[in-house]
């Protein structure tokens, strides 16, 4: 049995959770949260003192090692966090050695995408799989990868980035670029395409449940865009027709290039996968390699919602299972 530690930094909120780690599963003793302060030291402060609090209320002496997720950038061999655009005043924070110094356990740093991977891999959906690829789908797109049951981060920690890959010349803009798959597949994205998309149809005098004036363009959300499809609105329909499309495409890319087993797709997909899987299995067979899309599996996130619960406590797992091998 190992007792994990997981630390969640977030735009808005951060969390720190403890778990245990028996039997190959995890279970979630405590978990606390907060709202993210402004400055980074005050974010390590309070996370410690959280951990300190919890570690007490379970009656421990401490734990056998700490997980940190975060959005990158980021270098995780030297675990600074490098001015992610979510957080502001996060310029080269080592947000390791302090976490280190108070508990003198193993600390290890992943981005968001790489620390759901993990959990996925570990815990969910992935389980039991050489070969698996973890797509957000949420308010970005990114990945994270397992490859030959091992993560893989790349040369700088920028393996991944799926979300940049431009799949039209013209489009939504994601990942700063238009286009890209960020930016028709997720939450970001798909509120823009709707807006533009219903801005056309009020102009040309249609109705749609997605926004009744030009006054409302600017309160469209994913949220409301999915409501209206399963209503089934026909823009609404026509938008997560699209979105499926895009997505095929971006999966098909993964399935040429990886040839993985399995592809775990949270957030958004889950929710919408009535909406989103015809057109997605549709374009798949498309546009991938026969071979490969026959041993490749296409499922929503196994941990569903709480994938984000577990993610760095699959960190934590992850530095403790790989410390014999480091150097």
């Amino acid at each position: 049995m190992k007792v994990l530690a997981g630390f969640d930094i977030g735009g808005t909120k951060c969390a720190v959770s403890v778990g245990v780690w028996s039997n190959e599963a995890i279970k979630i003793l405590r978990k606390t949260q907060f709202p993210t302060p402004s400055k980074p030291e005050e974010v390590l402060e309070q996370m410690i003192h959280s951990l300190e609090k919890l570690i007490g209320s379970l009656e421990m002496e401490s734990v056998d090692a700490i997980g940190i997720s975060c959005g990158g950038p980021l270098d995780s061999e030297k675990g600074v966090v490098l001015s992610p655009p979510n957080l502001h005043n996060w310029d080269r924070i080592d947000v390791i050695t302090p976490i280190k110094n108070r508990f003198s356990v193993p600390v290890l740093l992943q981005n968001d995408a790489n620390a759901c991977a993990l959990a996925e891999w570990k815990w969910g959906a992935g389980k039991g799989c050489k070969n698996m690829i973890f797509l957000t789908f949420g308010t970005g797109m990114g990945a994270g990868l397992i490859l030959n049951s091992n993560l893989y981060t790349g040369t700088n920690d920028n393996a991944g980035e799926v979300g940049h890959i431009r799949l039209e010349h013209d489009g939504p803009v994601g990942y700063g670029k238009r286009g890209s798959f960020e930016g028709f597949c997720s939450g970001g994205g798909i509120a823009l395409m709707a807006q533009s998309k219903a801005e056309e149809w009020i102009q040309e005098g249609k109705s749609t449940e997605i926004c009744s004036s030009l006054d409302c363009l600017s309160a469209i959300t994913t949220k409301i865009v999915g409501e209206a499809a399963q209503r089934g609105d026909p823009l609404a329909v026509d938008i997560f027709k699209n979105v499926g499309r895009q997505l095929g495409r971006g999966l098909a890319m993964l399935v040429d290039l990886l040839n993985p087993e399995r592809i775990v797709i949270g957030s958004i997909y889950g929710r919408q996968q009535s909406l989103l899987e015809p057109m997605v299995i549709e374009t798949l067979k498309k546009e991938a390699l026969p071979q490969s899309l026959a041993v490749c599996d296409i499922v929503t996130a196994g941990l569903g919602e709480q994938v984000g619960d577990y993610a760095s406590l699959s960190v934590a797992l992850y530095e403790l299972e790989n410390l014999p091998t480091k150097v």
